[in-house]
């Protein structure tokens, strides 16, 4: 009896086994193997793919990572269409983004009230006859997201992150950033003419003769660059405790009595007697520019910056106006289709809402698990990395090791939706949904000045394409857009989940402790958890990263910023290795049979190569080296790898090779 029991055991185990799915063999194409993978791995997987490819006209770039997110786009707008058609319930979620899309679809309505919609704002800017009447102008146009010389944002406090509290930034250009005013290069001296040909026909456009546009487009490039002399550069703004400056309100009063703060907050119905003022220059150079430019400039400054802000929202003319100008900057030739344009109008406005349909249609609830699995083990390989480190003391392991274990994790979509019961939309007036589309955000901000922070918020939506670390709330955010191949494919092998969206996860992991985010601690505080000598060590570990990255070169004689991408690139570095680790945790990780040709650990690296499949408009690459604080995506693969001991073994790399790193300068973070 007994040896009965055992044999229908294990027959049992056996049909378990065989029931079990088998995972797909994903074939990686386009692999040009007449290049050595040491000299110039980005090329050798993606050379083939990337000779061939057309960027669509409609677009600066394609591929992975953020380029992504058009074909997103394309899923999101095929919900879209149907819902906009479809006959949904007086206020529910459906009806407000089907009638929000159907209004912005009707050009010919759109078209036909050209800039009438605006033609109220530009008559009170005409009406304003002093500064108070002008901060309260400000406050008025801010309480529908139409800024200008002020920007503020509700968040928790950098040294009490369980409250929320009123920070205001630098704000108040045009250009892309403060450098594009004052370098001479001809790339940048075409992106500021462009710029001042833009204003000169958004003042055309609202019936100002020729030169007198060309006059009033002058007032505003100055402006402008007073403005950005005050400015921080991208790289000062990575330090977190000089951008943190909170300040009394009765102080900011006194000391800046010309931006009428008192008045301002008032307007604005922020109940509060601090903010964190992030970049004091810039409101210092604000409150005496005030009463030294004149009064009829600043009028004229705020015209275009209303136009600009609405020019999206109009007719014809101004959004023709608005690409030309983009153009120029990113090289993207034609327009995108209106319905794309629309789908990002509504993810950016009624992202939540349009998420839950989405999460519905196209989101397995079975990735949950498998990711969570994922970045569990991701975490058990940081620790064990963390415990090997020889240049950070035990007590210092300690407190890491804690933070680390107190991230939280979310993946997919939020627990709680957005509540939009209180705003309204309307399917024939779409400037009228963009108002009240604002207008609910602002209200929806303000609600939280002052009140605890709701861990469970999230910041981008679902369906983007991207992942974040937010290291107020010591949390790591993976949304549904970025579960998907590439980066994730539920039924493929190990290799190819670790080295995509593992490395994604260890990238995020890795904020909690790059130059920025090793500032905070487990609770998301600003407060020092290391030794100081730890600290020192942990700087010129840092420092090793920007000096590497440094060398790199994109275009031309253009370098990456080292010092601007440190976060980034510690995050890509750590983030390859720490995967790299958890992969090896895995069977398959240990095994060396080979899938499709390739063994696992070669799969892997792979897998890291085409999740930075990548081809970009130079003139978008020149905007990306000048201020997106990643390395473009050749260097997010060939910079971590080429200090990844495993990588060598995995591809033979020899000191010949361009890729090659002597042991002693290879560059280890975490």
């Amino acid at each position: 009896m007994k040896k009965i029991l055992i044999l229908f055991v294990l027959v049992l185990a056996v049909q378990a086994c065989s029931t079990e799915p088998e995972k797909k063999i994903v074939k990686i194409e386009g692999i040009d193997t007449s290049l050595r993978p040491g000299d110039d791995f980005f090329k050798y997987m993606n050379g083939i793919w990337y000779d061939s490819v057309q960027i669509p006209s409609t677009q600066a770039g394609v591929g992975a990572y953020m380029f992504m997110n058009y074909p997103q786009r394309i899923r999101l707008q095929g919900l879209l269409d149907s819902i906009s058609k479809s006959e949904n319930p007086d206020g529910s979620i459906a009806q407000k983004v089907g009638d929000f899309y159907a209004s912005g679809m009707d050009t010919a309505a759109i078209n036909k009230k050209g800039y009438e919609p605006i033609k109220p704002v530009l008559t009170s800017i005409e009406a304003i006859n002093d500064i108070p009447a002008m901060i309260q102008f400000i406050a008025d146009q801010y309480k529908v997201y139409n800024s200008s010389l002020f920007r503020f944002r509700i968040g928790p406090d950098d040294k009490n992150s369980s409250m929320n509290i009123a920070h205001v930034y630098q704000t108040g250009l045009g250009l892309p950033d403060r450098d594009y005013y004052f370098k001479t290069d001809p790339s940048t001296i075409g992106i500021q003419d462009a710029y001042k040909s833009y204003l000169k026909s958004l003042f055309e456009l609202t019936g100002s003769d020729s030169a007198e546009a060309a006059k009033s487009a002058t007032v505003v490039y100055d402006i402008d660059k007073q403005l950005a002399e005050s400015h921080k550069t991208r790289i000062e703004m990575r330090d977190v405790k000089a951008n943190y400056n909170k300040m009394a309100v009765s102080e900011l009063i006194e000391s800046q009595p010309n931006l009428e703060w008192q008045n301002l907050l008032k307007s604005l119905g922020m109940k509060t007697d601090s903010i964190d003022v992030r970049q004091p220059g810039y409101y210092n150079t604000l409150n005496e520019l005030l009463p030294s430019v004149a009064l009829d400039d600043w009028k004229t400054y705020l015209k275009a910056k209303s136009i600009m802000n609405y020019a999206d929202n109009l007719s014809a003319p101004f959004v023709d106006a608005k690409f030309a100008f983009n153009k120029v900057i990113s090289g993207q030739d034609v327009p995108k289709p209106r319905s794309e344009e629309m789908t990002s109008a509504v993810d950016r406005l009624l992202g939540d809402g349009l998420a839950q349909l989405y999460v519905k249609k196209y989101f397995p609830e079975s990735a949950k698990k498998r990711m969570l699995d994922l970045v569990n083990n991701l975490q058990k390989a940081y620790a064990a990395r963390i415990d090997k480190l020889e240049w950070m003391s035990d007590s210092t392991k300690i407190k890491a090791k804690e933070k680390l274990f107190a991230i939280t994790k979310k993946i997919g979509y939020p627990d709680n939706w957005k509540d939009y019961s209180d705003l309204t939309i309307v399917a024939d007036d779409y400037f009228a949904n963009i108002i009240a589309a604002n207008s609910f955000d602002y209200q929806y901000d303000l609600s939280k000045l002052g009140q605890p922070v709701d861990k469970k918020e999230w910041f981008t939506t679902p369906p983007t394409v991207t992942a974040y670390n937010n290291p107020s709330a010591n949390e790591i955010v993976f949304p549904a857009g970025i579960l998907q191949p590439p980066y994730f494919d539920n039924d493929a092998d190990d290799a190819l989940n670790y080295g995509g969206i593992g490395m994604v996860i260890g990238h995020e992991i890795t904020h909690t402790f790059d130059d920025q985010g090793a500032q905070f601690d487990k609770d998301g505080n600003v407060k020092n958890w290391w030794t100081a000598q730890d600290y020192e060590k942990f700087k010129e570990k840092t420092q090793q990263v920007i000096d590497l990255y440094s060398t790199f070169t994109v275009l031309d004689s253009i370098h990456i910023k080292g010092a601007m991408t440190v976060g980034e690139n510690t995050a890509d570095l750590s983030g390859v290795a720490v995967a790299y680790d958890a992969f090896k945790m895995t069977a398959e990780g240990q095994d060396t049979t080979k899938i499709d040709g390739y063994t696992p650990d070669q799969r892997f690296f792979m897998s890291v190569a085409r999740i930075w499949r990548v081809k970009m408009k130079d003139e978008f690459l020149r905007l990306w080296i000048n201020n997106n604080p990643h390395s473009p995506p050749m260097w997010r693969v060939n910079g971590p790898l080429m200090n990844i001991p495993g990588f060598y073994s995995a591809f033979d790399v020899q000191p010949e090779d361009k890729m090659y790193l002597p042991e002693g300068e290879r560059v280890s973070v975490w």
